[in-house]
């Protein structure tokens, strides 16, 4: 384990320092900057509104929670890219360069070196996620006025959407090069997204069908399933309720609890799976 640990403190180390995430944190940054003059535009709109006599149907309460659920989302999506192009090349790529062939040798066991890479990155992605829903948290708090209920388990819930990925992503990478294992998985991640708006229809129109195709793309990555939890728990106030106004951000029902239990257990096993994999892979 000791060598897990160490591996898990380079792999920090050296994901931090890529090109690919320095951008996503100035971008990040700038998404930040963009959402505080949005929510900032959104208070000042709806009181000329209120001063004016046209008060919207909704109390303001109501669109602070729209545009909460809606920053998490993003970071959600954000942290959800991260987790696949950070780690893409997390096995293969070590593989086609050699480097296994100057730690394999050393007593530092195979599953040590898949579980440190894979606790670097995870390392990294609860930092980042954190980082990002307090920025949004404090955006709502203190321009907005707003303070959604759940803040903690959303904000948990979207850490584990970015470890479910990160999971699938280090086991696609024990099978496939770093460029096929990131298209796969992040066509896979679309479908999630794709499959959670479908669901939504179908369970708004009663149709078992379109229902039953959103419940099967979260049983292949439950992604999605596990966001719209945390969108659902992210609306339950007094002053917002989610029938007030749908979006494809925020989740009509909540999603069973069940699922939740499957998304630990499939984060686990494909890191499990991919432990197996990497020990009787040829290098």
């Amino acid at each position: 384990m000791g060598g897990a640990l160490i591996l898990a403190r380079f792999t920090f180390r050296e994901a931090i320092r890529k090109k690919m995430v320095i951008w996503v944190l100035v971008l990040s940054a700038i998404f930040v900057g963009l959402y505080a003059y949005g929510f900032s535009s959104l208070r000042s709109n709806y009181l000329e509104r209120v001063a004016d006599g046209q008060e919207p149907p909704f109390g303001f309460a109501v669109f602070a929670g729209v545009m909460t659920v809606l920053g998490f989302y993003t970071v959600n999506f954000l942290s959800g890219v991260m987790a696949i192009f950070a780690s893409v090349g997390s096995v293969a790529a070590e593989v086609d360069a050699g480097t296994f062939h100057a730690i394999v040798p050393k007593p530092v066991s195979r599953w040590e070196i898949v579980l440190g890479k894979w606790l670097g990155y995870a390392l990294m992605l609860a930092a980042y996620v954190s980082l990002m829903c307090l920025s949004v948290l404090l955006v709502a708090r203190y321009i907005g006025g707003y303070t959604p209920p759940n803040r903690v388990a959303g904000s948990a819930l979207v850490v584990l959407v970015s470890l479910v990925l990160l999971s699938l992503t280090v086991l696609g990478s024990t099978f496939f090069s770093s460029l096929t294992n990131g298209i796969i998985v992040f066509m896979l991640y679309g479908v999630a997204l794709m499959g959670g708006v479908v669901e939504q229809i179908g369970e708004f129109l009663q149709n078992d069908t379109l229902t039953s195709i959103g419940v099967g793309t979260s049983l292949v990555i439950p992604s999605d399933a596990v966001w719209r939890t945390a969108s659902y728990l992210l609306q339950q106030s007094g002053g917002f309720s989610i029938q007030a106004i749908q979006t494809p951000f925020t989740a009509s029902s909540n999603p069973s609890n069940a699922m939740l239990v499957y998304a630990v257990f499939y984060a686990a096993g494909a890191l499990g799976l991919s432990t197996w994999v990497f020990g009787r892979r040829d290098l």
